[in-house]
């Protein structure tokens, strides 16, 4: 056998682990096959209060990306709680879920098919009380650096992804600044 050929044999288990690897999420998530097709609506009016006896959650997620960077795309961040998905967001947009009142666990991760990607993954848990607004936001950026000029230059980035609850007012903050997503399941 020749030996590039027998190095690739040797990779292909690897590539394997690390995707496995990849894809093991945290028990406030979802299956990982569950994927999102986001859309998002501008100027909406602001979220009505949780339902009687409920507690409500807002996912918020942020992007602070480099203007012009065509490169760094909108991500999808899908949001876990109790280990189901709930929904997902693109760009700077939210969405909001009544839930009961209790110990909840709630994750964000970056909905990708790429194993790097994959492990931007935040977890949490809180306990929700009924009439109560409780605010999270998986916050994207990205930070671009370019060696050298002209044709012969080379682009890197760098993607940093954190996951937290945010205090009523910068969640209430957050929310008029973004759009309203709506999300459904890609089968």
């Amino acid at each position: 056998m020749k030996p590039t050929f027998s190095a690739f044999l040797l990779c292909i288990p690897l590539v394997f682990a690390v995707q496995a690897r990849a894809t093991v999420l945290p028990d406030a998530c979802g299956d990982d096959k569950v994927k999102f097709d986001v859309s998002t609506q501008k100027a909406q009016p602001a979220p009505a209060p949780p339902a009687a006896g409920k507690a409500q959650i807002v996912f918020v997620e942020t992007m602070d990306k480099p203007w012009g960077c065509l490169e760094c795309g909108s991500p999808t961040t899908r949001f876990g709680m109790d280990s189901a998905w709930v929904g997902a967001n693109k760009g700077n947009s939210y969405f909001t879920l009544d839930v009961a009142p209790g110990e909840h666990k709630v994750c964000a991760d970056w909905q990708s098919v790429f194993g790097a990607l994959k492990q931007k993954t935040g977890v949490t848990s809180f306990t929700a009380e009924a009439g109560k607004v409780y605010y999270f936001e998986a916050k994207v950026e990205f930070e671009v650096h370019q060696y050298g000029v002209g044709p012969g230059s080379n682009t890197e980035i760098d993607r940093h992804f954190k996951f937290s609850q945010l205090s009523d007012d910068e969640g209430q903050y957050r929310v008029k600044a973004s759009a309203l997503s709506t999300f459904k399941p890609n089968k």
